[in-house]
């Protein structure tokens, strides 16, 4: 009987997206795995937000169906929002007693992480998964850049193999030196299945929603839904709207953020734009199919990929998206699912926003793209690279 190779993976807390591929890695049983979280103080579900200044709890299962352990963080402030807010004392001699064949890094900015790839590279195989690009790379040649160039190139020499998420993210890792044979493709993906609609009821749900919010059949509805924050660029989705000359058009915004009373007071009074708030996890497949069109406008800095354009295509939604988004040139195709347009640039988006109300999308095609983004294709790259 042959011994199953062993993976620790090193990342900080549990996620709504990360979830479902380590239950996945558990029952296919090809590798056994344990999961370390490095930020401790998650344990409980429950994950401060410093934008929404509140900590919120997922409402689906994130730690069910796999091995894992969280481990304690001594960081006085502790969060996954600076390199300082990860620090593990014992780490090292956790995974120690675990002795993997291969360790799995989600992210190298933490302290803790850090640590990891400088401790095990060269003695145990790395397999790294980050979603970095140049996206937001200014041209030209700075001291900052030569010197940030220099401590990448370091940093990725601990890696043996980098699990690249899009063509965007390939050539950040290229740049920094990795070579191609060190690179395996595991795009982006979320759990489809979640969000396919097999029964109806989704659709149904959300026709009842519409007609509460007194949205009419014949109505197009453009859909926001993330964090209300200057990197998402919201209010270039407002001011593409006020001037799109359409009838029977409306707009609604999920979620909260800094940007959130801002919004609201530049909408002022006008009734075609509705804001519902924070909505949880299992509501999202019902929210997509509120609208007909999702948009995602962001204009950076650090929108890697954007996974809700996933989780809009896999609900049979037609999308917008920014060309800083970097997913925009591997799931947004041309008049198949939806356009790309140029991030920051009103009258780029307004043209998309007709564009798209005139395109008639096939569900099938939409379907078919996203199809091709499964977290399946992310466990079997994995698998053969332990």
């Amino acid at each position: 009987m042959q011994i199953k190779k062993k993976l620790a993976i090193v990342t900080s807390h549990p996620i709504q997206y990360n979830a479902p591929l380590f239950r996945l890695l558990t029952e296919r049983g090809i590798i056994d795995l344990k999961v370390f979280y490095t930020w401790g103080q998650t344990e409980q579900g429950f994950v401060y937000d410093p934008d929404f200044k509140q900590s919120f709890k997922w409402d689906i299962p994130l730690l069910e169906g796999y091995e894992k352990e969280f481990v304690e963080n001594i960081s006085k402030h502790p969060t996954a929002g600076s390199y300082k807010g990860i620090d593990n004392r014992d780490l090292i001699e956790r995974i120690d007693r675990y002795n993997p064949d291969a360790l799995l890094v989600f992210g190298w900015s933490f302290k803790s992480h850090l640590r990891v790839l400088r401790y095990y590279g060269g003695k145990r195989k790395i397999i790294f998964r980050g979603d970095s690009n140049l996206l937001d790379e200014i041209p030209g040649l700075s001291v900052k850049k030569i010197l940030r160039a220099v401590f990448l190139t370091w940093i990725y020499r601990h890696v043996d193999v980098a699990l690249y998420t899009g063509e965007a993210n390939k050539k950040y890792y290229q740049k920094y030196g990795l070579k191609e044979q060190q690179l395996a493709y595991a795009a982006h993906a979320i759990e489809n299945e979640r969000f396919y609609d097999i029964d109806g009821r989704h659709e149904v749900a959300a026709a009842q929603w519409r007609n509460a919010l007194g949205i009419g059949h014949e109505e197009k509805v453009f859909l926001f839904a993330g964090k209300l924050e200057p990197k998402k660029d919201p209010l270039l989705l407002l001011e593409a709207f006020q001037q799109l000359n359409e009838k029977n058009t409306r707009l609604i915004f999920v979620g909260n953020g800094v940007l959130e009373e801002t919004l609201k007071q530049k909408a002022g009074s006008d009734k075609r734009i509705l804001f519902l708030g924070f909505q949880n996890q299992q509501q999202m497949p019902v929210v997509y199919r509120l609208a007909n069109v999702f948009v995602l406008p962001s204009k950076g800095p650090g929108e890697t990929w954007g996974l809700s354009v996933n989780e809009a295509l896999a609900c049979d939604r037609a999308v917008l998206v920014s060309n800083k988004c970097g997913c925009a040139t591997d799931i947004v195709g041309q008049e198949k699912n939806g356009f790309i347009f140029e991030a920051g640039n009103t009258a780029s988006l307004l043209q998309g926003m007709k564009k798209v109300l005139y395109t008639k999308f096939d569900p099938a095609e939409i379907r078919a793209v996203v199809s091709k983004f499964r977290i399946q294709s992310i466990a079997e790259a994995l698998e053969k690279e332990v």
